[in-house]
Formats: structure tokens, C-alpha cells, sequence
């Protein structure tokens, strides 16, 4: 078991110096869709090279940066990049977003990624609201970390996702005429994408898009009480479904295309919540 207030105890008493309110929601930020901070009233931000352990970010279109902003009436606390276990991290590195956002006492967290279509109807430049996902590639990891013999209990992945919260999601979607999917996403670790015979496996057990972010954040968000969603934006086909090679470059220009939907519908969600 690792020890998270030990780790991070004087990054968090950094933060509690440097925020200038309690936020009212944590955004995280996916491949290529951080643009958002230039669409809202950023009150401060904090290099993340600047607080004590935390992981540098190593990927294209994860800017690192913490971010304080206002809408709407609304207090946020956005990460502007993740930390992804692919980069060498370990899960206690990778989860560090959720135990802040749990730290500066947020209540609710909304988790966004970039994911490559499997389910047909997904098609690049969709959003997915995601349902739910396949837990059992991360569960030892937090069981590991949480220090307990099993993390089904009353936070924990069966709180993920968040009705309330995705209902929210839901009707700020159809307010900005958004045809939001919805479906399963599945992790994998990484680094290498994966390959059509795996894609095969994956969308016979359930899994609509695929991705190497976000469940292990989401499991340790809910665990913590938090409200927790996620949103995927599918940036390109999964692997064996086109006949296109797969590259980080087309998941970032995707993104790109469709970032203006994608701030639609996080403004509209945090004028709802």
C-alpha cells in the first residue's frame, strides 16, 4: 500500500496556498482537447513542473498545467493533461488529478479522453458518454493502492458512472442538439495501440471505443465519493475497423475538428450542474 498523504502532503499544502476558491468541479482535459481553458475566465494557473512529485507529462496535446477558472457561476479546478500509466508511471502517479480534485474537497469530477471507435456507429468526431467500463484490467493496481482486499464496496466502481451526473450530461447535450453516444469504454495499458485481432476480442466482450486513460482515475474518483463521469471523443477508427494506420497525429487533429462541440457541451453542462 502507498502511502498518498505522504507522497503528496506538500504538493497539496502548495495547492491549498496557491487556489484562490474551493472548486465546485474538476475537468480533466484528454488528448487534444485542452483548448478549452481559452474559452473560459482561467482566474490562475500552475505549472504542474512546479509542484513537489508531480509527474511531468511526456505527450503531445497534454499541456501540464493545473488550472483555476471560472463559468458560469461556477468554481473549476481543470488539469490541462493527464498522466498516463503508458509513460512509465506507476498508478499512484496516475491517479494524482482525483486524490487533488478529493483533496481541495471537490465534489464532482468529469473525465474526458480521446478513443478509437470499435462499435460501428461510432464514428470519428462522435462524443460518448461512457456507461461503463472494463474495471477488471486495473482493479489490482487500486486494490494495491487503496491498501484493502477488494474495492467493491460502497465507493467504489459500481458509483461509476454517476447517474445524476450523466443524466446531467445527457440533457445539456440535447439543449445544444449534440447526438451524444453512448457506450462501454475499454482500457488498455499501452503504449502501443492495439492490434485488429485484439479489436476483435474487445468488441466481442462488450467494448464500444478503446483507450489507454481514464478508468483507473474514475475507479479512485468514485471511491473517493466523488460524482464521476467520463466523456470520450472518438478521434479515429480502432484498429482493423478502416484500413487507416493508426498515429497520434490523427487523434489530435480529430480533436481539433471537433473541439468546438466539445466546449458546447462542457459549458452547457457546467451552467446545468
Amino acid at each position: 500500500m502507498i502511502n498518498l498523504h505522504f507522497k503528496y502532503h506538500k504538493l497539496i499544502d502548495q495547492l491549498k496556498i496557491e487556489i484562490p476558491f474551493q472548486p465546485d468541479l474538476a475537468i480533466i482535459l484528454g488528448s487534444g482537447l485542452g483548448d478549452f481553458v481559452n474559452k473560459i475566465n482561467v482566474l490562475k494557473s500552475i505549472p504542474t513542473s512546479t509542484l513537489k512529485n508531480y509527474p511531468p507529462s511526456t505527450i503531445q496535446g497534454h499541456e501540464g498545467k493545473i488550472h483555476f477558472a471560472e463559468y458560469s457561476n461556477k468554481k473549476l479546478l481543470i488539469f490541462q493533461g493527464r498522466i498516463h500509466f503508458y509513460e512509465g508511471y506507476n498508478i499512484s502517479e496516475c491517479i494524482l488529478p482525483s486524490y487533488i480534485a478529493y483533496k481541495l474537497n471537490c465534489k464532482k469530477i468529469i473525465l474526458t479522453n480521446a478513443a478509437g471507435g470499435i462499435n460501428p456507429l461510432l464514428k470519428p468526431g462522435d462524443l460518448m458518454l461512457i456507461e461503463s467500463v472494463n474495471g477488471i484490467s486495473i482493479k489490482k493496481e487500486l486494490t494495491d493502492l487503496i491498501g484493502i482486499s477488494s474495492i467493491e464496496g460502497k465507493n467504489n466502481i459500481l458509483n461509476f458512472p454517476s447517474e445524476s451526473l450523466n443524466d446531467v450530461i445527457k440533457q445539456a447535450a440535447l439543449n445544444e442538439k449534440i447526438n451524444l453516444k453512448e457506450g462501454v469504454y475499454w482500457y488498455t495499458k499501452g503504449p502501443s495501440y492495439e492490434t485488429p485481432a485484439e479489436i476483435k476480442m474487445i468488441k466481442k466482450f462488450g467494448g464500444d471505443a478503446v483507450g489507454m486513460s481514464t478508468v483507473h482515475e474514475a475507479i479512485f474518483a468514485a471511491y473517493l465519493g466523488l460524482e464521476t463521469s467520463s466523456i470520450s471523443c472518438i478521434t479515429n477508427f480502432a484498429a482493423g475497423i478502416s484500413g487507416n494506420k493508426l498515429n497520434h497525429e490523427e487523434v489530435t487533429e480529430t480533436a481539433n475538428k471537433v473541439k468546438d462541440k466539445f466546449e458546447r457541451l462542457i459549458k452547457k453542462i457546467i451552467s446545468f450542474i
